[in-house]
């Protein structure tokens, strides 16, 4: 399979999570003056399509620059489960995936196809996404997976402020990448994900480059 770009392009119009602000980019020297162009940079660390660490919600939670690299370059697992508005994906949903498709493993990288990287335009792809119930979380975190991912702004369902899947997941050391998209274009259950944040000493995520092959 030919190499497939996961990943948001970052720029200064996307969209953020409610209460960040939107990604900056500051001219800090031109080729007429200095000779070179350069930027500067502001964004979050979970700006577009990005990769948390246990750190951003678990006290003494792994932080993004003491993940292994092989928990980065792994083999994964696609799981289509289109959900529209405010739907779940449910532990019955992915118990219906594993009787089709082979139980998950310990170690392994899930990531969901929900189908709704396609509303980012929308005003309500914040608030209104899906993402995992509580029950389909804990009955994830009980296979042990290394991570799992979603083409969607959160894991959680836009409306839990309780934020019950990042919990429960990284509570058990499991990674979380976020806002993917392009996951359309993989055709097959299984392939080879590369996600590589950036090495922020003691930080609680960061945006990366995640490609499918």
């Amino acid at each position: 399979m030919e190499p497939i770009d996961l990943t948001l392009e970052i720029s200064n119009k996307l969209p953020s999570f409610p209460g960040s602000p939107r990604p900056q980019f500051i001219s800090w020297a031109d080729k007429k003056s200095e000779g070179y162009n350069l930027e500067l940079i502001f964004l979050s660390s979970h700006s577009g399509t990005h990769l948390d660490a246990p750190y951003h919600f678990i006290e003494n939670g792994l932080k993004i620059d003491k993940i292994p690299l092989n928990r980065l370059i792994t083999n994964a697992t696609l799981c289509n489960i289109r959900k529209g508005p405010d739907e779940p994906i449910t532990k019955n949903d992915v118990v219906k995936f594993e009787a089709r498709n082979g139980k998950i493993m310990p170690g392994a990288a899930i990531v969901f196809e929900t189908g709704w990287s396609q509303n980012i335009s929308r005003k309500d792809y914040f608030t209104r996404n899906p993402g995992l119930s509580p029950s389909a979380a804990k009955y994830l975190s009980e296979r042990k997976p290394s991570l799992v991912g979603i083409d969607s702004p959160s894991i959680d369902l836009g409306k839990d402020l309780k934020f019950s899947a990042h919990n429960i997941l990284l509570k058990e050391n499991i990674l979380i990448l976020e806002n993917l998209c392009n996951l359309d274009k993989i055709k097959r259950t299984a392939f080879r994900l590369i996600v590589l944040p950036l090495k922020l000493r003691g930080a609680t995520g960061s945006p990366v480059r995640a490609v499918a092959s």
